[in-house]
C-alpha cells in the first residue's frame, strides 16, 4: 500500500463523523474537537480529492453523490476498525499475565506472596515462568521478567528491586559451634551451587582460592539451593534477603558477606505501554517489595570483607 496517497487520518474521521450525523456542531462534540476545526478538515479533505462532499443546509448538511460514496466505504472501514480494536482489547485483557523470574527470586519471594496478588486481583491469570534463560519479552508473549544482572539489557528498560551482596551462609545444624575465619576452611564442607551461576566460584577466587583447589561442590536449581542449604546438604551463597528469617531465628549462619552493588535483581520490561494486568503486578510488587526491605532483618556476619 502506497499511504502517500492516501488523505490524513483525521480528515478522513472528521468527514465520517459529519456524515453520520448530518450536522457539523454534533460531529464537533462526538471528536471533541472545535466546530471550526470540522470544517477546516473537510474542506482540506474536499481539496485533496478534487471534488466537494457535503453541502450546508439550514438545519445541518447533506451529502453529495461523492460524499455518499465516500461516507458508506469510510463508515464501514472505521466499524471494521473499531472492531478489530476491541477484539484485540479484550483478547489482551483475558490474556494470562506471563512473568518471567529466576528459580531462587521466584521461589524465595514470589512464591510465598502470590496468595496475596490473587486475592487482590482474582480476574488475573497469572503464570510464572522459572527459568535462569534471559528470555526475550515481546508483546504477546512475555510481559515482564525479574533478571540477575547490571541493570543493562539492550532494547529494554530495568528498574532495581533487590541490590546484590553474595553471602555465604551455612546451617547451624550443619557447622555446630564452629567458627569461621578463614574462607578456607569452606572447602571442608559441600559447597552448594546454582547452576550456571559463577558468582560464588569469582567470590572464592577473590578470597585467595584457586579454581584449581580441591572441593566438593554440587550444582543445582536455585529453588533447590535454598532448601539444600537449609537442610544442612552443604555451604552455600544467596542474597541474603532470601534468607532473613531464617539468620534472624540463627537457624542459618551468615559466615562471609560480600556486597555486589552493581549487581542485583532488577525488574525488566518492553519500553512502552502496559496491559493492566502488568500495571497492577508492577504496583503490587514495588509495594511488596518496600515492605519486605522495611522488615528486614540486619544482620553481622562472623567474618565482613
Amino acid at each position: 500500500m502506497d499511504w502517500h496517497t492516501l488523505p490524513s487520518l483525521t480528515s478522513l474521521r472528521a468527514f465520517a463523523a459529519a456524515a453520520e450525523h448530518r450536522n457539523l456542531t454534533k460531529a464537533a462534540r462526538a471528536l471533541n474537537v472545535t466546530h471550526s476545526a470540522i470544517s477546516q478538515q473537510i474542506r482540506g479533505l474536499e481539496r485533496r480529492l478534487g471534488t466537494r462532499l457535503i453541502i450546508r443546509t439550514q438545519h445541518g448538511i447533506s451529502l453529495t453523490t461523492q460524499g455518499e460514496y465516500l461516507c458508506t466505504g469510510l463508515l464501514e472501514a472505521f466499524a471494521a476498525m473499531a472492531t478489530l480494536t476491541e477484539n484485540m482489547s479484550k483478547a489482551e485483557a483475558v490474556r494470562p499475565l506471563l512473568v518471567s523470574a529466576t528459580p531462587m527470586f521466584a521461589s524465595a519471594f514470589l512464591m510465598p506472596r502470590l496468595s496475596d496478588f490473587m486475592d487482590d486481583n482474582p480476574n488475573i491469570e497469572l503464570r510464572i515462568q522459572s527459568t535462569i534463560e534471559a528470555v526475550d519479552l515481546k508483546p504477546g508473549g512475555v510481559d515482564l521478567a525479574i533478571r540477575y544482572g547490571t541493570g543493562h539489557w539492550p532494547g529494554l528498560q530495568s528498574k532495581l528491586l533487590l541490590p546484590g551482596c553474595l553471602t555465604v551462609v551455612a546451617s547451624r545444624d550443619l557447622i555446630g559451634d564452629r567458627v569461621f575465619s578463614d574462607p578456607s576452611e569452606l572447602l571442608d564442607f559441600p559447597l552448594l551451587q546454582e547452576h550456571a551461576s559463577i558468582e560464588f566460584d569469582l567470590w572464592l577466587e577473590k578470597v585467595g582460592i584457586s579454581p584449581k583447589t580441591k572441593r566438593k561442590v554440587i550444582r543445582l536449581p536455585g529453588n533447590m539451593l535454598l532448601d539444600g542449604i537449609r537442610r544442612g546438604d552443604g555451604i552455600g551463597a544467596t542474597v541474603p534477603a532470601f534468607i532473613a528469617d531464617e539468620l534472624k531465628s540463627g537457624t542459618l549462619v551468615a559466615l562471609f558477606d560480600d556486597p555486589i552493588p552493581e549487581i542485583g535483581y532488577y525488574l525488566v520490561t518492553l519500553p512502552g505501554t502496559f496491559r493492566p494486568a502488568s500495571k497492577h503486578f508492577m504496583r503490587w510488587l514495588s509495594q511488596s517489595m518496600t515492605e519486605y526491605e522495611r522488615n528486614l532483618y540486619r544482620w553481622k556476619p562472623a567474618h565482613l570483607l
